[in-house]
Formats: structure tokens, sequence, C-alpha cells
């Protein structure tokens, strides 16, 4: 799919992985719509960015999400990318997860996208396609203790993203996954727990390699064109 002109919708899009989307996408001249609950950071960043549209959106929130993909296709007339990148990290090991959190984590990084993609779904149907672009995890696809409640939401991620993928090509709506390892944002400061490479802390797991936000939305920029099933760093 070429990036120019298209409308791309990119929740998370207040920080980290999002935010370089969000520069990245519009660089190569797509219409950006940015959804994150931080409405300040949001519409400050819809002042740089020519044609793009500030949202407020809390992906927990059912009817902010459904919002989302209304304000939308109100505002420019059609989506053609849904870039899921909104989502956190719970760590520690699996006897002591703490249920709470695990529900929370599950609301954000597998029932948000689980309810866009619901929404959007008629809406690319309907103009004759499009893209959803749901950003996982290298965790899932390994086994790293102390983050098995996190990979597993992504586990999740990954599974109804390809069903849907194999569901709707006839459609010619075309369904992805990313998965980003390590990168250098404030995930881990929002995340629940504490990660296993944070201060002196010996888990026994060597520390991956760093990635930049720009590096990964350089990817995603790439696996858009390519709309290949999988892509990662």
């Amino acid at each position: 799919m070429d990036i120019k002109d298209k409308v791309i919708i990119i929740t998370g899009a207040s920080y980290g992985i999002g935010l370089a989307l969000a520069k990245n996408l519009s660089a190569q001249d797509a219409k950006i719509v940015l959804a994150a609950r931080s409405e300040s950071v949001i519409k400050n960043l819809a002042n740089e960015l020519p044609d793009s549209f500030a949202i407020q959106t809390d992906m927990r929130n059912e009817s902010d999400i459904r919002n989302l993909i209304a304000e939308t296709v109100e505002h420019f007339g059609r989506i053609d990318v849904l870039i899921n990148n909104a989502g956190q990290g719970l760590y520690g090991d699996v006897e002591h997860v703490d249920l709470n959190q695990y529900r929370e984590v599950m609301e954000l990084n597998v029932y948000g996208p689980l309810i866009s993609m619901q929404a959007v779904i008629p809406q690319l149907r309907k103009q004759g396609g499009g893209m959803i672009l749901n950003i996982s995890s290298r965790v899932s696809k390994n086994y790293f203790p102390f983050l098995a409640a996190y990979a597993s939401t992504k586990y999740a991620l990954n599974a109804l993203s390809l069903t849907a993928r194999e569901e709707l090509k006839k459609d010619n709506i075309i369904v992805s996954v990313f998965h980003p390892k390590m990168t250098a944002t404030d995930f881990g400061k929002n995340s629940f727990g504490s990660s296993p490479w944070s201060g002196n802390r010996d888990s026994g797991i060597p520390a991956p390699e760093v990635d930049t936000p720009e590096q990964v939305a350089e990817a995603v920029a790439r696996q858009i064109i390519s709309e290949e099933p999988e892509a990662g760093m």
C-alpha cells in the first residue's frame, strides 16, 4: 500500500513508537489521526503535522474507541490504515501475577484492539478495503521469564490478527502484526512491575539490544507498504 495521502489512525500517539510513527508517516504525506488519552499532547502534535487530526481516546473505553472510528470517517471521509499501538507492560513471575493488573493490561492490549477492529471493519469493507496493523512484541515469539503475563496478551493479539487476516482477505482488508523488541521509550516506566533488566536486578536473562522509536517507525512504514502478515526488528 502506498502511504501518500492515506488516512492513518495511530493509537497511543502521544509518545514513544506512536509519536515516531505519526512523524514518520506524516513526512510521507499521510493524513494522520492521533489517538491518545493525553489530549493536550496530541493537539499540540496535530498543530505541528500537516493534515493531522487529534481525537482524545482511552483505548480501555469502548465508546471512545467507536467514537474514534466515527469521528475519523466524519473528518476525512475514509480510513485506510488503523494502527493499534497503545499498550501497557506487566512484569513478574507467573506465580505472583496480580490478576487485577493482568485484567487491566488485557483490556488495553487485547480488548481495545479487538473492539477497534470490530468498529473499523465495516467501514473498510464499505470502501473496498484497507489495512489493520496491530503492534505486538518480540516476546510473543519467545518464552522470557518474568514476561509471561505481558507476552500472553501479545500471543492473543497475534492470534486475533492473523486469523482475521484470513477471514477478511476476501474483502481486500489486510491485517498484519509487527513485533518490536525492546525500544527506548517510557514503556517500562508505565508498566506494572519492574523490568527484568531494571536497576541491579539479576534476572539471568541477557539484556536485548534496544532500538529507537524512529527505527521501529521506519520498519512499520515498510510493512504498510509491503502488506506482509508479520514483520519485526
